[in-house]
């Protein structure tokens, strides 16, 4: 995809350490997570500093108190010098859940607004728990059915709420497809607050039941196993970055850079892209990437094209995570998932039986499961599924979009997750045009290569053609508690008609009609334009809690940031989100 000609080019700049900004005053610098140049930040403080004044300054606006403190997880500073901000926060010396913010400075770090996540004041009348972490341990093991990890003093903020509580990792969790749930307990009445899968998982468990109890088999679109014939590159030093030659399940022969260790030694290592490696888990459902297996070789060919060959799946994951990567750096200048240049790392094998793949934020990587050898006879190793599941990790380390509930059987609901999945599937689909492989043609539909009956699991252009999840092509008030992939289709189909239009077109050989709710006709911006507008929309404007109507008028801002408030870009978003009927007249009132 080429770069997209903008009014404002953005320049991104990763945080590589966390500045905590305390309201009383004073700053000190600590190494985020992954942190790889904690010096590299300190050119950012003044900012930092400029958006915590602005903060409190602004307090009615912003919602911050006295007794909160903010940590700066990003800052973004655009090529005519405004300034963003995303902080987190905690009160009283604890994390908040749900009090994510985005302050927005001019270039001379004047307050031009903010993004929250709170509608509400956070205050909790004490800070000293009436549950010990012990007892809450053990309720949380004994809800998600697995190993407690340590409990961490928290304060709910979200649903409206303040409530002292404690948050707990469990493992081994036999209610959780991947092994790992994160369950929050009240730490003054022991009630769960929430209970919900620690990974993001591909397929819900809605459509995993559908198609078992409809006894289908899917038939994957497998590629052609005909490795070219290639010869690594010498490299007179080790390691060295060599080039090897993959024979993928999905998308036949391709070139992978690997890591030469010795003359006759190779690991699926890519040090070009931030050392992004795929390993193979065992079959086990490993939480650490490093407890993985290595792929190695001694000449530098990856696979058979054939499941049988446990470096085949090796091989389109490999594959699908540098297209992403690649996708985001050259089309959106986003250097790696968290932004800070590292590489990504996939476990292929995961589990025994596992008929999915995640994105595990915990793990920093991707996890594909092998199929559960009844419907899903292949490892989901495609490559829209792995730009979709990457996008989570992308979601996950900037606007944190989560889901307002989670039911028993972890399907999960509410508009922000409906908004995660979609983003998932419009990025995902922007991998695919960007990587544009001819045995994995580029489309709007959203693994068309799985082998379901319907053809793809859900399309952009008419997202109610998904007749498996039940996907919607318009928001109502239901979406306020759709099933996210089924709510996801109101900002995918928006999506689309930013990008190619209302009514007919053939691209790449698809047919798609997109139908409008207001019965108008949109003409679209082109795709490059729509996904630089819905890229800087999330990173820039969205927040853990932004619905589909907060969503319009992050991309309203994201447009005329980068076109004018004036541009067709501007008018054409307006008329996208009108089509899918969210308007500022249906807007549900803030509290």
């Amino acid at each position: 995809m080429r770069t997209p000609h903008i009014r404002s080019l953005a320049i991104s700049l990763a945080v590589t350490t966390a500045i905590t900004i305390t309201a009383g005053g004073g700053a000190t610098a600590f190494a985020a997570p992954g942190a790889t140049a904690p010096a590299a930040n300190v050119a950012f403080q003044p900012v930092v500093n400029a958006a915590r004044t602005a903060a409190l300054a602004h307090s009615s606006a912003t919602g911050v108190g006295k007794d909160d403190t903010l940590s700066a997880t990003d800052v973004l500073i655009d090529a005519d010098g405004k300034q963003h901000v995303r902080f987190v926060r905690s009160h009283r010396g604890l994390p908040v859940l749900g009090g994510d913010l985005v302050v927005h400075l001019d270039a001379r770090s004047g307050y031009l607004g903010v993004t929250r996540a709170l509608r509400h004041q956070v205050e909790v009348p004490t800070t000293s728990a009436k549950l010990t972490a012990g007892q809450a341990q053990a309720k949380a093991a004994a809800t998600a059915k697995g190993s407690a990890g340590a409990a961490q003093l928290v304060v709910d903020a979200r649903a409206g709420r303040s409530a002292l509580a404690y948050r707990i990792q469990v493992t081994d969790s036999a209610a959780a497809e991947s092994g790992a749930r994160t369950v929050v307990v009240d730490a003054a009445t022991g009630s769960v607050l929430s209970n919900t899968p620690a990974n993001d998982a591909f397929l819900s468990p809605g459509v995993q039941d559908k198609l078992r109890k409809s006894g289908q088999k899917l038939s994957p679109a497998l590629g052609t196993a005909s490795p070219a014939p290639f010869a690594s590159s010498a490299a007179s030093g080790f390691p060295a970055p060599a080039t090897g030659t993959g024979s993928s399940l999905f998308v036949g022969s391709v070139h992978l850079t690997t890591t030469q260790t010795a003359k006759s030694a190779f690991t699926l290592k890519d040090p070009g892209r931030g050392d992004t490696e795929t390993r193979d888990a065992g079959n086990k459902e490993l939480q650490q990437f490093t407890d993985g297996k290595a792929f190695t070789s001694t000449t530098n060919r990856w696979g058979t094209g054939s499941a049988s060959n446990r470096a085949t799946a090796a091989v389109d994951a490999q594959y699908g995570i540098t297209s992403t990567l690649d996708f985001y750096k050259k089309t959106l200048g986003r250097n790696g998932i968290k932004n800070d240049g590292a590489g990504a790392h996939a476990l292929v094998h995961f589990g025994s039986k596992v008929g999915n793949a995640f994105w595990s934020s915990d793990c920093g990587c991707m996890l594909y499961g092998d199929g559960d050898g009844k419907t899903f006879a292949q490892p989901l190793v495609v490559l829209d599924v792995t730009g979709h599941e990457l996008t989570h990790g992308v979601v996950d380390a900037t606007a944190n979009l989560q889901p307002t509930r989670v039911d028993a059987n972890d399907n999960q609901f509410g508009e922000p997750g409906a908004l995660n999945e979609s983003l998932a599937d419009i990025f995902g689909t922007a991998v695919e045009f960007a990587t544009n492989n001819p045995n994995n043609p580029p489309n709007y539909l959203m693994g068309e290569k799985l082998g379901l009956q319907q053809k793809f699991l859900r399309r952009l252009d008419k997202p109610s053609l998904d007749k498996l999840e039940g996907t919607v092509d318009y928001w109502s008030k239901a979406s306020y508690d759709t099933e996210v992939h089924a709510g996801s289709g109101v900002s995918s189909h928006a999506y689309y008609l930013l990008a190619e239009g209302s009514g007919k077109k053939t691209i790449n050989g698809v047919a798609y009609d997109s139908p409008t709710f207001d019965g108008s006709t949109v003409a679209g911006i082109g795709r490059d334009k729509a996904t630089a507008i819905f890229y800087r929309a999330l990173t820039r404007y969205m927040v853990s809690t932004t619905d589909f109507h907060d969503a319009r008028t992050a991309t309203l801002s994201a447009a005329a940031d980068l076109y004018g408030a004036s541009s067709t870009e501007y008018k054409t978003v307006d008329k996208a989100w009108a089509a899918v009927n969210v308007t500022t007249a249906n807007a549900p009132a803030r509290g």
